[in-house]
């Protein structure tokens, strides 16, 4: 995947039309796996109560998709799985994949064409990284800061959050690896081009973990998607990352004293998985669902709610306002050209090869 196919969706052209779904020997209830807050919320509206009025399907939430490796795992183990259509990074996909805890999916066949008839996998393009991703959104992991604590000259850089001089206070930071070593080596100097292969070495991790040594005692962990935005309204850190739908949700909802730092934001892929090990009936049940919320027209519907791009060319141009505010939704999406000057694209090769060795120095590094 590169920049320039994720930019490609804003400009993407299509037209819209409605589909039916079969709704025979299928679970009358499901168990649905996401993020919580806002994001949970414009999934609700886009996607669950939408299909819940079509086919009386009662659907449950579960806020649990930061642990869903672990607890997949361990559901496969116990040969009992509870949930039926879950919610990962790309990065998770790929991992439960891998592990056959994944359904591999045929876009062609199991997700729904586009209006003009364009077949699911030229649709969803370079979107589709692993044979079980299901992909919704284009989101970013990036900053927020209080506008009423940075004094007269707001921050403009990632770095910033490293001067804890210049901008006294607690940050937040998310409880992993993933962007927080890559921010900690692009401010300590070293080139963006050469992030990836320095991270691969001993050194680039010591060097990387010794930077974000320089403000270890004024961070705030977070492991949760809906944290710093409370934290943020709270005015218990003056900046921190979360991700972009986040952070619309506090400014533009709540009308917190917030705003945004889009330097160097990560940009990074949301979507379903299926578990494997459901009965016919929950399978078939959660395949409805998955090919219903992954149309064209749903996809398009999450953006009136949360600042996500979606992740299919024919629900760009479907994008307009949003729902309650009335406002453009199209400049606060993190692959607008005026927000997207710098950016990381997620390294799913990278991390794929380096997550469990990463993860374990990071481990030992927070409990020094």
């Amino acid at each position: 995947m590169n920049f320039k196919s994720i930019t490609a969706l804003v400009a993407a052209s299509a037209l819209c039309a409605p589909m039916a779904f079969a709704d025979g020997h299928m679970a009358n209830e499901m168990t649905i796996v996401s993020w919580g807050g806002a994001y949970s919320k414009s999934q609700q509206r886009a996607y669950h109560d939408p299909y819940s009025e079509m086919t009386g399907t009662k659907i449950i939430n579960d806020d649990s998709s930061a642990e869903a490796v672990s607890k997949l795992r361990a559901m496969n183990e116990a040969g009992n799985v509870t949930w039926d259509v879950v919610d990962v990074v790309a990065a998770d996909a790929l991992r439960l994949c891998d592990e056959g805890l994944a359904m591999e999916i045929d876009p062609d066949t199991q997700l729904a064409d586009a209006p003009d008839g364009t077949k699911a996998s030229e649709d969803f393009g370079d979107m589709l990284v692993g044979d079980c991703f299901i992909p919704q959104i284009v989101y970013s992991t990036t900053f927020g800061y209080r506008t009423d604590l940075v004094g007269d000259t707001p921050p403009t850089s990632v770095c910033d959050v490293f001067d804890t001089e210049k901008y006294p206070g607690k940050r937040s930071l998310e409880k992993r690896p993933i962007a927080n070593v890559e921010w900690a080596l692009i401010c300590d100097g070293v080139a963006y081009e050469e992030v990836y292969d320095l991270l691969a070495t001993e050194a680039g991790q010591e060097r990387a973990m010794a930077k974000l040594d320089t403000i270890k005692d004024d961070v705030i962990w977070w492991s949760a998607g809906a944290d710093t935005p409370q934290l943020l309204a709270d005015g218990e850190v003056i900046m921190g990352s979360t991700y972009n739908g986040r952070l619309f949700s506090v400014i533009e909802e709540q009308k917190q004293p917030v705003a945004m730092l889009w330097d160097w934001q990560m940009f990074d892929l949301d979507g379903w998985i299926i578990p494997t090990g459901l009965s016919p009936e929950r399978q078939a049940r959660a395949m409805d669902y998955i090919m219903f919320a992954t149309d064209t027209q749903r996809l398009a519907d999450q953006a009136k709610y949360i600042s996500y791009g979606p992740a299919r060319k024919s629900s760009a141009p479907l994008v307009g306002k949003h729902a309650d505010l009335g406002i453009e939704m199209a400049p606060h999406m993190p692959t607008d050209p005026k927000n997207s000057v710098n950016t990381f694209l997620y390294n799913y090769e990278f991390w794929a090869d380096y997550r469990d060795d990463i993860d374990a120095k990071w481990q030992a590094w927070l409990s020094k």
